[in-house]
């Protein structure tokens, strides 16, 4: 899961590439990076770490042109650690292509062997990122030929992606001389949309959030298979590509990953939190009775709204009993269980007076691991807490997920081959609630700004076990584990999943 953001104006692009990568850090902390195209010229610039700490001044200056493109980087598989990794990648040919992409290709290292093999092309890193590029540096020179580009050439390119690659990808390329490209896999897994500003600026991006806060209107999301193409005049071309697309969004990323004031496929991805608090209000009502609960206390910040939504249904007090210190991330994906575990500590302080002599309502928007959950059930109880109940706005986590979210393998996931009872012993909690995968699909549905989605359904497989590429196997599982990002990092490593001070 990654941030990406692309833009063709007739006005320098470099801050305003900045300002949107800033809105999109919660996606991606691990690295950063920024193109921009002047006279055929590409600049360039990414490095490891966080927007605010890889983009100087003299970096900035050192990126003119009125397109460009840009990317905050969390990665799932490859090398953590490599600067090489940081996304954009370059080709020089045909044209010159920079892209960035938001996803993870469950077939890359078939098409790795492939484009040594047979379109004689070479991948310098273990990114699948690279392995894409090459992929649609090789269609768009076959259709090309040498020939002038057109929009047309630049569709049969993407349609030639589309039918080699597998997995879930939003990409932005850059062509130099010629405009921007982007499309979306033909499950519209992840999430890609665009707009436009009064200066006739047009800017992609993954999540609304981006272009209005640029100053962009949201035109609309980008669909399922579809390739838009942006010449340097600021034509807008678009085509479907993909012979059977269907619309099955990424479920995660209304739960958890998503800024709340974004809308992703018209769905609103804050009312989506909210109606998830509403369902799980009747599960907590069949497990745990309303008057043994004294105060309902959300665990920041993705949940809140759930919680907030919870408590006025439940007709119990809505409480803060969590700080958050803002300078610490998330721990969902920490990848050392000792730093994870002191990460929770370090991120958050409890206020005493909301849990002493109290039975507690915690709400969390999802547990994988457990560590954290644990953590914070005792952190409860050493304020003095006298029952701790724990809540889940999403089901249990059960399998791994392969489109691009850094989930662990089944065996570090809490709830893999484990009953609710099972979970709750390891939690330490009191009583232990899940939402329910189905209530959970109707939730997000119906936060539809416009009437019912042209759904298809959801990639909820992190819950369900069911891919919907339906191309993944256990082996392609266990494979696509080998090449996760999982090694041990320094104790100074922070997460990489989401921005700490994300306003949830």
């Amino acid at each position: 899961m990654c941030g990406i953001v692309g833009v063709v104006s007739n006005a320098p692009v470099n801050q305003l590439i900045y300002d949107a990568l800033l809105l999109l850090q919660h996606r991606g902390q691990d690295a950063a990076g920024i193109v921009t195209q002047l006279d055929r010229k590409f600049f360039m610039h990414k490095a490891k770490g966080m927007v605010r700490d890889v983009f100087r001044t003299r970096n900035m200056r050192a990126l003119p042109g009125p397109t460009g493109l840009g990317q905050v980087r969390y990665p799932t598989a490859g090398n953590a650690y490599s600067e090489e990794e940081a996304q954009p990648f370059y080709v020089n040919a045909p044209f010159g292509l920079v892209l960035v992409h938001n996803g993870n290709l469950t077939n890359a290292q078939a098409l790795k062997a492939e484009l040594f093999s047979t379109d004689h092309r070479h991948i310098n890193t273990e990114s699948d990122s690279e392995v894409l590029l090459n992929v649609l540096a090789h269609e768009l020179e076959k259709t090309t030929r040498g020939l002038p580009l057109a929009p047309q050439d630049v569709f049969a390119a993407v349609r030639g992606v589309h039918q080699r690659i597998r997995g879930s990808y939003a990409v932005i390329a850059l062509i130099a001389g010629h405009g921007l490209l982007a499309f979306r896999d033909p499950y519209g897994i992840r999430p890609l949309c665009m707009g436009r500003g009064k200066d006739g600026t047009v800017m992609v991006g993954s999540e609304s959030v981006a272009l209005e806060g640029t100053g962009h209107v949201f035109e609309r999301d980008i669909a399922p298979g579809e390739a838009v193409f942006i010449d340097l005049a600021g034509q807008v071309h678009a085509q479907q590509c993909a012979e059977k697309p269907s619309l099955n969004p990424c479920i995660f990323e209304f739960v958890y990953l998503a800024r709340p004031d974004s809308t992703l496929d018209g769905m609103s991805v804050y009312q989506a939190r909210l109606n998830l608090g509403e369902t799980l209000a009747k599960r907590v009502i069949s497990t745990v009775p309303p008057q043994d609960i004294d105060v309902v206390i959300p665990i920041p910040e993705s949940s809140r709204p759930s919680a907030t939504q919870l408590a006025h249904l439940l007709g119990k007090p809505y409480r803060e009993g969590f700080v958050k210190n803002r300078y610490v991330g998330r721990t969902f994906i920490m990848p050392g269980q000792g730093v994870r575990k002191r990460s929770v500590r370090q991120k958050l302080n409890v206020i005493a007076s909301e849990f002493k002599g109290r039975n507690v309502l915690l709400v969390d928007d999802s547990i994988v691991r457990g560590t954290t959950s644990r953590e914070i059930v005792q952190m409860a109880r050493d304020a003095g807490a006298r029952r701790v109940y724990m809540a889940s706005a999403a089901p249990p986590v059960r399998f791994p997920n392969v489109y691009g979210i850094d989930m662990p393998t089944p065996t570090e996931l809490v709830a893999h081959d484990r009953t609710v009872e099972e979970v709750r012993e390891l939690i330490g909690c009191d009583a232990l609630i899940y939402q329910d995968v189905d209530a959970m699909k109707l939730a997000v549905r119906q936060a539809a700004l416009n009437g019912s989605p042209k759904l298809d359904g959801f990639d909820a497989s992190c819950f369900d076990g069911q891919y919907v590429t339906g191309d993944v196997s256990l082996e392609d599982i266990v494979r696509l584990n080998q090449n996760r990002v999982g090694q041990e990092e320094g104790e100074d490593d922070n997460s990489r999943l989401a921005l700490p001070n994300t306003a949830d």
